[in-house]
């Protein structure tokens, strides 16, 4: 699996989010927001991701799943997506991760998700 490193992944937002529905052992949901912009010359469709978040108590949850946001989205040289999700902790976390893909040929890429701070204070 080759790396896209034209595949540019910026998080634009970061908030924590009361309102949001929660678990009790889990009370703090925050809400991020993802751009993803294809600078590579390839068609890539997103297929699925893989978050890893490492709260500051040592717990490590990782999510995998297929898409984002219940979309596949398609990748055009120049192309970009948009999305919001989030994303529930017991205490302060980082997250990070990678989106897997696939290039119009069918060979299987991915790129890397930046790591970014849920701050409980």
């Amino acid at each position: 699996m080759r790396e896209i490193v034209e595949w540019k992944v910026e998080v634009i937002e970061v908030r924590y989010m009361p309102e949001l529905e929660a678990p009790a052992e889990k009370p703090f949901p925050f809400m991020y927001t993802i751009r993803i912009v294809n600078d590579s010359d390839e068609i890539i469709t997103l297929r699925g991701r893989k978050w890893v978040v490492r709260e500051d108590s040592g717990e490590v949850i990782v999510v995998e799943g297929e898409g984002v946001v219940g979309e596949m989205p398609i990748f055009a040289s120049g192309g970009e997506f948009s999305y919001n999700s989030y994303h529930v902790v017991a205490h302060s976390a980082t997250a990070q991760g990678a989106y897997f893909g696939e290039t119009d040929s069918g060979e299987p890429v991915f790129t890397r998700i930046p790591e970014f701070r849920l701050a409980v204070d």
